[in-house]
C-alpha cells in the first residue's frame, strides 16, 4: 500500500508540472487570436501567481480540515476545470477569469504534497518527485506542439491536458484510503498540531530567514530560465534559434540533476545538498561572465544542475527545522514566498536589461545567490539544524 500511494504521489507531481509550461508555449498562437499585445501574457501569469500565493497561505487550514489526499484531489480537479475553461475561452477577459481557479488549484496541492512527502518519505523521494515535476513541464509544450502541428489549435492542447488532470482526479479520489498511513515518523505530532495563523508562523524563530531563502531560490531559478536566451542573443551574439536550444539546457540540467540528487541526498543530507547546489550555481554564474561560447553554454547547464537539489532539500528540511506539527504552516508560507519571488524578480531584471544591459544577468544571479546563502545559513543556525562552530580556544 505504501508503494502504491507513492506511485500516486509521483503521478500527482507530474500533474503539477503539466500546466506550468503551457502558457509560455501556447501564447505565440493565442495572443493574435484574442487580438491583444504579446505582453498580455504577463497579466495572466500574474493572476495565476496571485491565486497560487493565496492558496499557499491557506494550505495549513485546508489540509488540517480536509487532509492532504482530499486537498490534492480537489486542487487537481480545480486545475482541470480551469484548463478546460482556457480551451473554450473566446475573449481575453475569459482567460483572466479562468486564471483565478488555475492559480488557486496549484498552491494548496503544492504545499500539501510537499509537506506530506517531507513528513513520510526519505529525502531521495523528494528529489525524484520534483524530477517528475520537470517531466511534466517537458510534456506540456510537446502536447501543445503536437496539437498545433495537427491543425487542431492550442485549444486542443489545453483540452487534452484538462482531460489528463480529470483522469488523475479520479485516481486520487479512489486512492483516498491510502493516505491514512499509520506509524510514520512524525505522524502523531503532525496529527495533533494546532493550525497556526500567518502571524504566528512568520514569528517562529528562523521562519523569516527560511522564507527569504526560498524567495531567493525561486527568484534565481525563474530569472535564469526566463532571461537565458535573451542573454545569449544580446550579450553572447548567438542566433535566436541557437540561443533557444542552449537555454533549454538549463531546464534539462534541473530535471537530470534532481534524478541524480536522489541517489546522493541520503548520504549527504539536506544541509549539504543545499550548500552543494549553491556552490554549483556559483560556478555556473562565474562561467557566464567568461567571453567564450562554451563557457556560457556550460554556465547555464551548471546553474540548472545547482538549482536541482535546493528546492526539494529546503522543503524536506522544514519538519526538521520547525517540527512536524508546524511544517504544513511553514511550507505554505515558504511556497507563498517562492511565488512572490517568481512574481517580482524576473520582471525586475527585465527593467535592468531594458534600461542598462542584459550583460548584468550573472551579477544579478550572484547577488540573489549571496542573499539566499546568508538566509539559509541563518535559518539553519536559529532552528538548530546546524550548530554554530565553537571558538578555537573553546575547542582546545
Amino acid at each position: 500500500m505504501v508503494h502504491l500511494l507513492l506511485g500516486v504521489i509521483y503521478l500527482a507531481f507530474i500533474s503539477l508540472g503539466l500546466p506550468d509550461s503551457l502558457l509560455g508555449s501556447a501564447w505565440p498562437s493565442m495572443y493574435g487570436a484574442f487580438g491583444v499585445p504579446v505582453s498580455y501574457a504577463g497579466i495572466i501569469s500574474m493572476i495565476i501567481s496571485a491565486g497560487t500565493i493565496v492558496s499557499s497561505l491557506n494550505s495549513d487550514r485546508l489540509t488540517s480540515r480536509l487532509g492532504p489526499g482530499r486537498v490534492t484531489a480537489c486542487s487537481v480537479a480545480l486545475t482541470a476545470l480551469a484548463l478546460f475553461g482556457f480551451s473554450v475561452s473566446g475573449q481575453f477577459w475569459m482567460l483572466c477569469l479562468w486564471a483565478v481557479p488555475y492559480g488557486l488549484g496549484a498552491g494548496s496541492v503544492d504545499a500539501a504534497l510537499n509537506n506530506y512527502v517531507a513528513l513520510h518519505y526519505a529525502s531521495r523521494h523528494m528529489s525524484w518527485l520534483h524530477c517528475m515535476w520537470g517531466v511534466g513541464t517537458l510534456v506540456g509544450p510537446n502536447l501543445i506542439s503536437y496539437a498545433l502541428a495537427g491543425g487542431q489549435g492550442w485549444e486542443m492542447g489545453y483540452r487534452t491536458i484538462s482531460l489528463m488532470q480529470l483522469a488523475l482526479t479520479a485516481v486520487l479520489v479512489f486512492s483516498l484510503p491510502l493516505w491514512k498511513r499509520q506509524g510514520a515518523a512524525g505522524e502523531e505530532e503532525a496529527a495533533a498540531h494546532e493550525v497556526l495563523t500567518l502571524r504566528q508562523a512568520a514569528h517562529l524563530p528562523g521562519a523569516k530567514s527560511a522564507v527569504l531563502a526560498f524567495f531567493c531560490y525561486c527568484a534565481l531559478e525563474q530569472t535564469a530560465g526566463l532571461w537565458a536566451a535573451s542573454y545569449l542573443v544580446l550579450h553572447g551574439g548567438f542566433s535566436a534559434e541557437k540561443a533557444a536550444a542552449m537555454a533549454a539546457l538549463f531546464y534539462i540540467g534541473i530535471t537530470a540533476g534532481r534524478a541524480l540528487c536522489g541517489f546522493m541526498t541520503g548520504a549527504l543530507g539536506d544541509v549539504r545538498m543545499i550548500r552543494l547546489g549553491q556552490a554549483v550555481i556559483l560556478a555556473g554564474a562565474a562561467a557566464l561572465l567568461l567571453p567564450f561560447a562554451f563557457a556560457m553554454q556550460a554556465g547555464f547547464v551548471l546553474v540548472g544542475l545547482g538549482c536541482a537539489p535546493i528546492y526539494p532539500s529546503i522543503i524536506h528540511a522544514t519538519p526538521a527545522r520547525f517540527g512536524a506539527a508546524r511544517s504544513q504552516a511553514l511550507i505554505g508560507l515558504e511556497m507563498a514566498g517562492a511565488y512572490v519571488g517568481t512574481l517580482l524578480m524576473p520582471p525586475l531584471f527585465g527593467l535592468i536589461a531594458e534600461h542598462i544591459t542584459t550583460s548584468l544577468l550573472p551579477l544579478y544571479l550572484l547577488a540573489i545567490l549571496a542573499v539566499m546563502f546568508a538566509m539559509n545559513e541563518h535559518a539553519n543556525r536559529v532552528t538548530g539544524l546546524v550548530r554554530p562552530a565553537k571558538p578555537a580556544r573553546e575547542r582546545a
